[in-house]
């Protein structure tokens, strides 16, 4: 889209309803797919990439539509549901290719998991992290820096759906038609500002992260459960939400969908006696859910005659710290290396227009204060800091300053 006329500073942002080039239509096609990446390949620059996922609606969180888009090749909306992830000329014609993504880390598992990956990355939302823009919504960016409104409101939509309507397609095609003028915008800025390197590094990190590990006791993050204050109580939370969870895998649901967080801890609450009981609770009383009362039922009655060996700790395992509220109680000297640490990388930041968590990840901050390592000089913070997974620019802006925070209670 040609953006050299339109001024943003100046302008009134201009809406965008549908592409410049009228709606792509969805490929869905293997014939198709071949023709389209013959076009793809031919094409220049870097590639605007997406994807559309089903979250909240679905288990899996694989994509159902992918949207691309390059100069000479125009925006192409592809369908691998309909293509049962047969893409091997998508997979030739973008893989050894630099992509450009917003939020990119939210969107590449479930591309990989299509064997789509890309040589090298530019990062829009992170970008304008980096540069200092304290909103980095997509939208927010455009309109800002490129004086476009993107027509949205189909984010949350489920993207499972087909046929696909046509504004939710005009939608997903808008979502890379700006992307790479997007950018060199950001491009420019971070040049200008001396912190096109740390991009760099942190666009590398993004694309090269491991898939996260599995989270250990994932029914813990029940929403709501801190209102369950016994091990056998919260036996039957886990109960419930590993039936749920087993029933959504099946079924390809969310299990949000399947039995909400909030009836999950309300029947736990209620200890009913018997299926009438559960039944007569918000919920589970509904048409859909009353087939599914007797197997919830049975699960509570588990939990409720296990043996005191098999509840769970009412504590929560933590391999890191504790929450940084209980320091100065549990550990003085280290509630004292945080606020140090803290004030340094928070002066550090505002100095380069930073957010401060950009600068350093908070978990590791932490860490490196609670336990520091027996070298605090700078150099032994900087293979602490190393060693936890911060990049060369963080070392550089923040080993030194933490040396000293980490020094001020030395041997203590």
């Amino acid at each position: 889209m040609e953006t050299a006329d339109h001024d943003p500073e100046t302008a009134e942002p201009i809406l965008l309803q549908e592409p410049a080039d009228g709606t792509p239509p969805v490929i869905s096609d293997p014939v198709e797919l071949a023709r389209a990446c013959e076009k793809l390949a031919a094409g220049t620059g870097a590639i605007a990439v997406d994807t559309e996922r089903a979250s909240g609606y679905r288990y899996w969180p694989k994509a159902y539509l992918v949207q691309l888009r390059r100069e000479g090749a125009g925006t192409l909306l592809v369908d691998p549901i309909a293509l049962d992830g047969e893409l091997e000329p998508l997979r030739q014609a973008i893989n050894g290719e630099e992509w450009v993504l917003h939020a990119a880390s939210q969107d590449l598992p479930c591309l990989a998991e299509l064997g789509l990956a890309p040589a090298s990355l530019f990062d829009t939302e992170l970008a304008g992290r980096l540069a200092g823009h304290e909103r980095v919504a997509l939208g927010t960016l455009v309109e800002k820096l490129l004086g476009y409104r993107l027509e949205k409101g189909h984010s949350a939509a489920d993207w499972s759906k087909r046929p696909l309507p046509v504004d939710w397609l005009n939608y997903a095609a808008l979502d890379v038609e700006l992307l790479v003028p997007l950018r060199e915008k950001l491009e420019a800025e971070l040049a200008a500002q001396g912190k096109l390197e740390w991009a760099r590094q942190e666009f590398e990190a993004v694309r090269t992260a491991a898939p996260p590990a599995p989270r250990h006791e994932p029914w813990r993050r029940t929403s709501g459960i801190h209102k369950v204050r016994t091990a056998r109580g919260l036996a039957a939370v886990r109960a419930l939400w590993e039936a749920r969870d087993e029933l959504a895998r099946k079924r390809d649901r969310a299990p949000s969908r399947v039995l909400p967080d909030s009836a999950i801890i309300n029947a736990v609450l209620s200890e009913p006696k018997n299926v009438a009981e559960l039944q007569a609770l918000p919920v589970f009383g509904g048409r859909v859910q009353r087939r599914y009362t007797g197997n919830w039922f049975r699960h509570l009655q588990t939990a409720r005659g296990l043996p005191r060996e098999q509840l769970p700790n009412p504590s929560q395992p933590n391999d890191g710290p504790p929450p940084a509220n209980r320091w100065a109680d549990k550990d003085p000297d280290a509630a004292a290396r945080l606020a140090a640490a803290r004030a340094a990388l928070n002066a550090i930041a505002e100095h380069h227009g930073l957010p401060v968590e950009n600068l350093l990840l908070p978990d590791l901050l932490r860490r490196t204060c609670w336990r520091p390592p027996a070298d605090r000089s700078p150099e032994g913070v900087a293979e602490a800091l190393r060693a936890g997974g911060a990049r060369p620019w963080q070392i550089e802006l923040t080993a030194g300053k933490l040396s000293e925070a980490l020094q001020k209670t030395a041997g203590k």
